[in-house]
């Protein structure tokens, strides 16, 4: 059976983030953590990228962390090795229990611009998915 993945979007008119959701049910005891895949790609200019953070309630209420503290997706991992698929490492940092329903927002993804130096002459091409530049 698969897993209907249902798309970031933004909760309010207002809301800066798209909230990305659970594609499944799980729970985390202080102290664990969980990495998966999202699900999601994202097609990007490149001169943007999207800067991934917990939700805010769940950072407040819970110490749900992201392990690499804002997670950056650049404008090229969507041509990445693993198609560009966004995962997630998300660690409990508290001393409560945390449960995360299946659909339940979890994420959320802001999209920013950047600007390079007027010596940046690289042209180097990312060759792997996660964590693959600088190997």
């Amino acid at each position: 059976m698969q897993t209907a993945i249902i798309l970031p979007r933004r909760a309010t008119f207002g809301s800066a983030g798209y909230d990305f959701y659970a594609p499944f049910g799980f729970t985390l005891e202080p102290g664990e953590d969980i990495k998966f895949p999202t699900g999601i790609r994202i097609e990007l200019d490149s001169n943007k990228f999207l800067a991934c953070f917990p939700r805010s309630g769940l950072g407040f209420k819970y110490k749900l962390q992201l392990a690499n503290s804002t997670g950056i997706i650049d404008s090229d991992y969507f041509f990445a090795a693993n198609e560009g698929n966004i995962h997630v490492k998300l660690c409990n940092n508290g001393n409560k229990r945390v449960k995360i329903n299946k659909g339940d927002a979890f994420m959320q993804g802001i999209i920013l611009s950047f600007f390079r130096v007027g010596d940046d002459d690289t042209n180097d091409v990312r060759t792997g998915g996660f964590g693959s530049t600088n190997r």
